[in-house]
């Protein structure tokens, strides 16, 4: 398929884990990629892994500072001229604890990435889409954003809020030609949730993760390559009427009793 080989689609947390998977994916249907994460040494392996001719810049930043999204914005239609899709996805897990354990500043880290960094994006990205007429933004929820999970309390107040963002400005958006959706993946086997595992289980986390995955209707984790074909079909134009939607990728377990 080439279904963007037209479009330019900028991604962050590109570096590694979901944003990684969609480089790659959107890469072989011939996008032209803007790249950004906050680990340059990860923008350039990534870069390095697309297929020979494929057309991606790449841009540290921190998404939780506003002036460096505005610059990676500004970075991507200077470039190319415009922002067709946005995967708006750059995200941390932080520390589990209980709440009362859980500690202001942590949860303030984790708000700044997790909902601050969508937050910056989507409003730099809007200003880009609605003057163009056109645009697809995928935001990176989970399912700690349609359910509580434990322990987790910035993560889950973020993710939350990303999904509160998404319906939001769907609503407001939709008459542009925009359409606004979020994922909520599940268990990914990503870098992420190998930490997270590893903060549950220590030496053991791979009994860990066995054990958190035999209560999930497939019994096993997903892949990121799997999320990134759903974020490539919201961004693709195949998907133009599904908006203010949060599409839950977990193997069904948020489904479950």
């Amino acid at each position: 398929m080439k279904r963007f080989a037209d479009k330019v689609v900028v991604i962050t947390g590109a570096g590694s884990g979901l944003g990684l998977a969609t480089a790659q994916r959107l890469a072989d249907e011939q996008a032209t990629l803007v790249l950004v994460d906050l680990r340059e040494d990860w923008l350039e392996a990534a870069r390095n892994s697309l297929p020979v001719g494929t057309n991606a810049t790449i841009f540290r930043a921190d998404v939780s500072q506003l002036a460096e999204v505005e610059a990676y914005v500004d970075a991507a239609v200077a470039a190319h001229g415009r922002i067709d899709g946005f995967f708006n996805n750059a995200g941390i897990e932080g520390r589990q604890n209980l709440t009362e354990q859980f500690g202001a500043e942590e949860f303030h880290r984790v708000i700044s990435v997790n909902l601050d960094g969508v937050f910056y994006g989507m409003a730099s990205v809007l200003k880009v889409m609605r003057a163009q007429g056109s645009g697809a933004i995928v935001n990176t929820a989970s399912v700690g954003g349609i359910r509580g999970v434990g322990n987790q309390s910035g993560y889950a107040a973020s993710k939350h809020g990303v999904v509160g963002l998404t319906r939001n400005s769907a609503v407001e958006y939709g008459c542009y030609g925009i359409q606004i959706n979020a994922i909520a993946p599940g268990a990914i086997m990503t870098a992420m949730v190998e930490g997270s595992l590893r903060q549950i289980g220590g030496e053991d986390w791979e009994e860990a993760g066995r054990q958190f995955v035999s209560v999930n209707p497939m019994k096993r984790f997903g892949k990121p390559e799997e999320v990134a074909a759903l974020v490539a079909f919201l961004l693709s134009g195949e998907a133009a009427f599904i908006n203010g939607a949060t599409i839950p990728i977990d193997g069904g377990q948020s489904y479950k009793y």
